[in-house]
């Protein structure tokens, strides 16, 4: 059994249908589970609650952690480390293995021009410091030998669900409006597509020597400018690649009215400089490289309009 918390978010539908090439045995749980394929096991649970948690992990072999919380800081921290010691709890009483998918909030800014496995853990945001102290718990049980588990990283999504880039770029454009950026469209940001990352996430919770070791998923290559990127929508959709970036000044503006914008001012340091996620890691080892920039421009859109 493998068993999905977090199922139907951005990742989570993808990762079911990922599995389905190991298992036939995929359990999915969320408040209200959905099936993807059509042996899915559905589970509903409260993944706030220990007791549910503990039931949801019961007779898995592994477990991938793909949860995702309303973006606030306050909900973070409330709810981040009790999920996470839930879940490594659940993990060592049943005897599973787990996979944590996982974001670069953690890494020093000053490294983001090339951010590796190896990147330094110094977080500046409030969001980070949940990020960084939620995987050192898991870390920290695989350094002590109790537990069986890796951290799937990923930076910024190209998918339907929770990407900026859908939002700010593919939306205003297929509107007929000029696409949205923050500070500086000219700085290089890397994506990875939702698909590649759900793909690269179960075969690394397939992987037997992939555990207790961090790795970055399969990341966009090259790593191009939110400009660049603008212009391969522009491209798909027949239309102008017309852009308005957006000051410090407005968004200080826009975030006392737009809850979501007032959330993301403490991460607007990933936008006035370079973003670049290294995968080589994944790469070399697996020998699997993520869909080229236009292509998954091209998916996504298929996507979104199916």
């Amino acid at each position: 059994m493998q068993t999905i918390l977090g199922a139907g978010g951005a990742i989570g539908t993808e990762l079911a249908k990922a599995l389905k090439k190991y298992t036939a045995e995929i359990r999915l749980v969320s408040r209200n589970p959905e099936k993807v394929n059509a042996t899915d096991q559905l589970f509903p649970a409260d993944l706030t609650k220990a007791e549910e948690v503990e039931k949801a992990v019961a007779g898995s072999e592994v477990v991938y952690l793909v949860v995702g919380f309303v973006y606030k800081v306050s909900v973070w921290q409330k709810n981040w480390p009790a999920l996470m010691q839930n879940v490594l709890a659940a993990c060592k009483k049943h005897n599973a293995k787990l996979v944590f998918f996982d974001n670069m909030y953690m890494y020093d800014p000053a490294y983001l021009g090339h951010m590796t496995e190896e990147t330094p853990v110094k977080p500046v945001s409030e969001k980070g410091k949940v990020r960084a102290q939620i995987a050192e718990m898991l870390l920290k049980e695989t350094r002590s030998g109790n537990l069986t588990a890796l951290i799937a990283r990923a930076p910024d999504f190209i998918g339907p669900k929770n990407s900026v880039l859908t939002e700010m770029v593919y939306k205003n454009l297929k509107q007929g409006k000029k696409a949205n950026w923050f500070l500086d469209a000219d700085k290089v940001h890397s994506f990875i597509f939702t698909p590649d990352a759900a793909k690269a996430t179960a075969l690394l919770g397939n992987t037997p020597d992939a555990y207790n070791q961090v790795w970055h998923l399969p990341t966009s290559s090259p790593a191009l400018t939110v400009n660049q990127w603008t212009a391969l929508f522009a491209k798909e959709l027949n239309t102008e690649a017309r852009m308005m970036v957006l000051p410090r000044w407005m968004i200080s503006l826009l975030g006392l009215f737009m809850p979501i914008v007032k959330e993301s001012k403490e991460m607007l340091y990933q936008y006035d400089r370079d973003y670049v996620f290294d995968s080589s890691k994944f790469e070399k080892r697996f020998g699997i490289k993520a869909t080229l920039p236009q292509e998954s421009v091209k998916q996504l859109i298929k996507m979104l309009e199916n």
